[in-house]
């Protein structure tokens, strides 16, 4: 868990679709939250002692409260079937503080959001807060029927409902030429934000890509994409690195079979991590030098090719020495 952590109580719980369910929770100690950047997410740790990250999907600018949904998944690993089985109202939980690997880009002449099932959370503060500033967007949501789509009564009301456009039903066959209508009529200048199963962000990216430059368009994913782990799979057994800590000059070696937050701890250095798939971003470290190679899921292709930083969990090093700001 990140080092800063929140006691919380449930106040609300409230199905929003077919096994999906929001929570909303305020602090125990009475005090209000900050105002967090849409697009954030948090950890939260089930009463079954399971820590996930979920997206915030309410308003970013009410402290008082904050909103977060989960999708019963049918393989969970304990996670959401605890938040779904085990939590009502008045539970007690323990959060972190908000992180946001999903920022919106300032001044975007448009925003076009396109989102799928569970993928709608962090779309849904991203459009509170563009509503808010009278900035122009449009959101698309694909479901497979109507009872897959999370809030959609808040959607299809105002003040959202002008931007919102509900896609329901939209086979695989036919979603690259929805796609492209989707983006037909895009500004010049416009971002694209997309949240959803790997195979639909992949389409979005790949059809987006034809209407925006490449860096233009933003994803925000749940879990590791199994498919791109896959690619990493010939690289388990790289040479061994050491990794410095320029602060105090100590380095430590990581080993083939380790990675590096392992091997930071063996020597007393703790790093906070929560997800252990490089997808939630908690530990990321700034790099100093040296070229790290990246393997995580949360950093976009601007901020790898930069190699300022490291996601310290799963990345490793392809120079022989990767000293960290630490």
């Amino acid at each position: 868990m990140n080092a800063t952590s929140f006691k919380v109580r449930v106040d609300a719980v409230q199905d929003e679709a077919l096994d999906i369910r929001s929570y909303k929770i305020s602090r125990v100690d009475g005090q209000p939250f900050d105002v967090y950047e849409p697009g954030a997410h948090i950890d939260v740790t089930s009463p079954a002692g399971t820590t996930r990250q979920y997206s915030l999907c309410g308003d970013p600018r009410h402290c008082d409260a904050r909103l977060f949904a989960v999708k019963k998944e049918q393989a969970s690993r304990g996670g959401s079937r605890s938040l779904h089985d085990d939590v009502e109202v008045g539970t007690e939980l323990t959060i972190s503080a908000p992180r946001n690997l999903f920022r919106l880009v300032q001044n975007a002449s448009e925003t076009i959001l396109i989102g799928a099932g569970i993928g709608i959370t962090p779309l849904l503060s991203m459009a509170h807060h563009l509503v808010a500033q009278a900035a122009p967007f449009t959101l698309h949501y694909f479901v497979r029927a109507r009872e897959h789509a999370a809030f959609v009564n808040l959607l299809t009301t105002p003040p959202f409902a002008s931007h919102v456009c509900l896609h329901v039903g939209t086979g695989r066959e036919r979603l690259d030429d929805e796609l492209a209508t989707c983006m037909q009529a895009v500004q010049p200048g416009a971002q694209v934000y997309t949240c959803g199963p790997p195979q639909f962000m992949a389409r979005v990216t790949e059809v987006a890509s034809r209407y925006v430059p490449e860096e233009s368009v933003h994803l925000e994913r749940f879990a590791a994409d199994t498919a791109d782990a896959s690619t990493n799979a010939g690289n388990e057994m790289l040479d061994s690195f050491d990794v410095e800590l320029s602060q105090s000059g100590r380095r430590v070696k990581v080993e083939s079979h380790q990675n590096i937050v392992d091997a930071l701890a063996a020597i007393g250095v703790q790093i906070d991590t929560s997800c252990g798939e490089g997808v939630c971003g908690t530990c990321m470290i700034d790099v100093v030098s040296g070229e790290p190679d990246h393997r995580d899921h949360c950093l976009s292709k601007a901020e790898r090719a930069a190699n300022d930083v490291i996601c310290c969990c799963v990345s490793r090093s392809k120079s022989p020495v990767l000293v960290l700001d630490l």
